[in-house]
């Protein structure tokens, strides 16, 4: 990834010009960037971002210059000072929420409104495993989970990530790197097993994460942080329970307006509210993004990161 200076985009019909604040970094942008999730080439990279709306489309009615929106889950793009978008995938930040905070939390919060809403609707007395609690969408999705009335078991890699996990409200954090946490969780649930695991790792940890669960539990695979989970064959569900097995993306959950909108609302409402006390765990400049990238790659952030134009 480069810096360079391109042309200054002029927004079409429909589209809103945005003068961007802060853009979301998420490791979706990483799978973009490596071809795991194939891109029709040129192509920019970023999924979120929060600025302030310059020039209007024709045709748009619903903003006005001088607005402040943001965005998430829509097509690549953000790694950008200024980007024209349609304004049906825009959002007017309400007062109490930032730029930098509707960047940083965006798609890692809508995200998790899909997750414990939609998904798998969370309700008062479910069990939880989140595998990388101390993560972007673990730190959004564990204390929404709480105040849903779930309890929640979290994974992280490192002890400081479990301190962070259990201070973002596990009930229980395990050191996946120092413990075999499918006992752990099967000690803590006596047995029977989680209602619903949130993975957002991949790789090995998923089909360890099969055994977690109760009989008709969901599986919810959403990342890959560690690789792709492996390949299995349709038995294995049957035999550990008849489980249920999903591979949810973002952007199927918010394709409607209707959707968009109402996602956006819940998760400003437990941001506003206190349920969600968000911290950004650290910025780069937007041309330092390739630094940025290694980082979240190698494990070093924690929370939600940003880049600055």
């Amino acid at each position: 990834m480069q810096w360079v200076d391109v042309p200054a985009p002029a927004p079409g019909p429909g589209e809103v010009l945005i003068r961007q604040t802060a853009v979301g970094l998420n490791y979706i942008d990483t799978y973009h960037r490596s071809g795991l999730y194939p891109l029709a080439l040129p192509c920019g990279l970023g999924s979120e971002a929060a600025g302030v709306v310059e020039a209007l489309g024709a045709g748009v009615e619903d903003f006005s210059p001088g607005d402040r929106v943001a965005y998430a889950g829509s097509a690549p793009g953000a790694y950008a000072e200024l980007r024209a978008m349609p304004a049906a995938r825009l959002v007017k930040l309400p007062r109490g929420i930032s730029d930098r905070l509707a960047a940083a939390l965006m798609l890692k919060g809508m995200t998790a409104h899909y997750l414990l809403r939609r998904t798998f609707p969370v309700k008062r007395g479910d069990t939880l495993l989140v595998h990388a609690a101390a993560g972007g969408v673990g730190s959004v999705l564990v204390p929404w989970a709480v105040h849903l009335g779930a309890t929640v078991i979290g994974t992280a890699g490192s002890a400081d990530k479990v301190e962070r996990a259990r201070a973002s409200g596990c009930h229980h954090a395990i050191n996946y790197r120092t413990q075999d946490f499918v006992a752990e969780v099967k000690k803590l649930t006596e047995g029977r097993g989680v209602d619903v695991v949130y993975d957002a790792v991949g790789g090995d940890t998923f089909v360890k994460s099969l055994d977690c669960l109760r009989p008709l539990g969901m599986m919810v695979n959403f990342g890959n942080a560690a690789g792709k989970a492996p390949a299995i064959e349709p038995l294995i569900l049957t035999a550990k329970g008849s489980l249920f097995l999903t591979r949810p993306s973002l952007k199927d959950y918010v394709a409607r307006r209707e959707d968009l909108l109402n996602a956006a609302k819940a998760l400003f409402h437990v941001i506003r509210s206190g349920v969600v006390t968000p911290a950004i765990g650290q910025t780069y400049a937007l041309k330092d993004a390739a630094r940025a990238h290694a980082d979240l790659e190698a494990r070093k952030t924690t929370g939600t990161t940003l880049l600055l134009p």
